[in-house]
Order: structure tokens, then C-alpha cells, then sequence
């Protein structure tokens, strides 16, 4: 895969995990993860499976073979847990009773309730095209639960709160099958599933922590071409039309003018996108202006810019980066002209 391709599956990744004004306080941080959610089976808010479908030109003769990658955010929970009453350790089993509050200030630190994403990844085995058009593949995947408790002290000692981060375990199921959609043409069929219990009690954040969020698909041939999609040749535009996908939208990506990777993105994306040379950096922002955001992140105020210094470690990264931008790189991201031609070619 190369690196262009890279650069926009990590953008996709992390697309909306946190929003201008970057903190968690703000209301646009209430609710996040509106993309490429993969809810458990029976949870109200939608999907339990995102399919991709996708059509792939195959040479008589040859023996082409596909590498896929599923990538997605597997949410944690940060918790602030208050303890009823202090204590100077605590004891060896069980925990001494707490309560929740939303935010507490520990040692000039801020601490506050947030859900933090962990990368996974699922490299499937490279499968033989031809195969999986005789015997589709099927190939289950396991996240455990965990829980860290981070006890901090109060000015006389005492051990007065935790921060608690949690995951809940996530379970699912890739399904993997082509068959002939022409002469020479394959429709290659990619099922993410996500079969983690659900319990009907859950809120929507309940129902995100099982949840593969913002998931995304990287498919690599060897050997043969993908089609686009978007604008698919003549001779395989029905059977491109009849290419359902759900959740998910597969377009070429990598370099210009090849037509190995294709990236099935939860975001409407045109082939072979890219980053914004000009770009210091993600701003996880949806349809983000990167001028516009950084001057913005610049008119935080002193408090604002500590709470999202401290809060979250990506949005400390994005102030940072920001706020050490040299002239020169501002001036690239006023404004930059592309895709000039000579008057002689514009309409007379």
C-alpha cells in the first residue's frame, strides 16, 4: 500500500474522534462517532454489518491474489470515580466504594470523563482470488475487555480518586466470497460483521463501546485490476450498478492511474484522494479548512487551550503543532492555485 493511501485510511480513522474547540467539555464532543459504526446485532442506532462489493478484472491465465485489511477504533471509556471516603492504599482485592463525577482538578492537572479510541487491525491471510469464487472465506476476530484503575492522591496523601479506563470486549466476523459478475470480471464481496452481545438496557454510548467504529476496509491486489466504481468502463458499468454497498463507499486509492488498492471508506470520498500537501497535520475535523481551524485554535483561551492540552492526548498534539506553525507554513495554507492550463486550451 502507499503511502498516500496510508495518509487518507488514517485520516478516515480518526475522522471526527474529536472536534473543534478540541475539548471534551464543549457540546460538540457530547456525541461523536457519527461514521462508519458497526453497532452490535439488535442495538437501535443502526448496522451490525458493513459490506463492501466491488469488481475486479481478471486476466485468463493468471492467478491474482487479494490482501485485506480491516482497520477500526475500539472505544475506551475514561471514568472519574471519587472515593467515599480516602484512603491511604488501596486493599489487595476489591475496590473501596466510589462515585462518578464528570471532571476533577488533581495537582494542576485536569481529569474528566472522555471516551478514547484504540487502534485495531485485522490482517486477513492473502487469499487466492479463484478460491474464493469455489470457497468463500470466513475468519472471526476477538477484542478482550480490560479495566486500569489509576489511583491519584489528594495534598494530605490519601488516595481520594481513580481514573478508570475501561473496554468492553468486541467480537465479529469477516466473510469473504466472489463471484462472476461478466466475462473476465469478478464482484469480490466483503462482509464486516459484529456479533458482540448487546445488552438492551445500553445508551447509544453503551451500544459505541461495542461498536467497531470508524471502520474501513483496505483491499490490495497482485496481479490483476480493480474498477472504479465511480467511473466504471463501459463493458462492466450494469455490473458495477449492481454493486451493493452498505455503510461503506470503495474507491481507488494510492497513486494516480493504479488500480491496486482500493480503500472502502464510511466517507463519501472521490478516487485516488489525498492529503493536502500544504496540511501541518489531521485536524479530525469533517470537511475541515485547515487555515480557518488553526486560526481558530489560536483564539482558545488560556484555560480552554489547558483543558485540551490535558484532556486528550491527540488534541494535545493538534495544539501544539499549531501553535509552533512558522510564517511560511502559514502562508501555504491561505490559499493555493491547482490545475492551471494554458488560455489556449480554455474555450475561445
Amino acid at each position: 500500500m502507499t503511502t498516500r493511501a496510508e495518509e487518507v485510511a488514517s485520516a478516515v480513522l480518526y475522522e471526527g474522534y474529536i472536534l473543534y474547540p478540541y475539548r471534551p467539555s464543549s457540546v460538540k464532543n457530547q456525541q461523536r462517532w457519527n461514521f462508519g459504526v458497526v453497532y452490535p446485532p439488535g442495538a437501535s442506532e443502526g448496522a451490525a454489518t458493513m459490506q463492501t462489493q466491488c469488481l475486479v478484472v481478471v486476466t485468463p491465465g493468471t492467478a491474482p491474489r487479494l490482501d485485506i485489511k480491516i482497520r477500526f477504533l475500539h472505544l475506551l471509556a475514561r471514568t472519574v470515580e471519587e472515593l467515599d471516603q480516602p484512603v491511604l492504599e488501596l486493599p489487595d482485592t476489591g475496590q473501596p466504594a466510589t462515585h462518578r463525577v464528570p471532571r476533577i482538578e488533581c495537582d494542576g492537572q485536569i481529569f474528566q470523563a472522555w471516551q478514547e479510541g484504540v487502534e485495531r487491525v485485522i490482517s486477513l491471510p492473502s487469499c487466492d482470488l479463484q478460491e474464493i469464487v469455489r470457497h468463500p472465506q470466513s475468519h472471526a476476530f476477538a477484542f478482550p475487555e480490560s479495566r486500569i484503575a489509576q489511583p491519584l492522591r489528594d495534598p494530605e496523601g490519601r488516595i481520594a480518586w481513580l481514573i478508570v479506563r475501561e473496554h468492553q470486549p468486541i467480537a465479529g466476523q469477516v466473510e469473504v466470497s466472489a463471484e462472476p459478475a461478466g466475462e473476465n470480471l469478478l464482484r469480490l464481496t466483503i462482509q464486516l460483521h459484529n456479533h458482540t452481545p448487546h445488552e438492551d438496557r445500553d445508551t447509544r454510548d453503551g451500544a459505541l463501546l461495542r461498536s467497531l467504529v470508524s471502520a474501513h476496509k483496505i483491499l490490495v491486489l497482485h496481479d490483476a485490476p480493480f474498477v472504479s466504481m465511480i467511473d466504471p468502463p463501459d463493458f462492466c458499468r450494469e455490473a458495477a450498478a449492481e454493486c451493493r454497498n452498505t455503510g461503506t463507499w470503495p474507491v481507488l486509492a494510492g497513486d494516480d492511474g493504479m488500480y491496486d488498492v482500493m480503500l472502502s471508506s464510511p466517507i463519501i470520498l472521490y478516487d485516488y484522494p489525498q492529503i493536502a500537501p500544504e496540511s501541518a497535520g489531521d485536524l479530525c475535523d469533517g470537511t475541515e479548512i485547515d487555515e480557518i481551524l488553526s486560526l481558530r485554535i489560536l483564539t482558545l483561551t488560556d484555560e480552554e487551550k489547558r483543558e485540551m492540552r490535558q484532556s486528550d492526548e491527540r488534541g494535545r498534539r493538534i495544539l501544539e503543532r499549531t501553535e509552533a506553525l512558522q510564517e511560511g507554513e502559514w502562508l501555504k495554507l491561505h490559499g493555493v492555485l491547482r490545475g492551471l492550463r494554458p488560455g489556449s486550451e480554455v474555450i475561445q
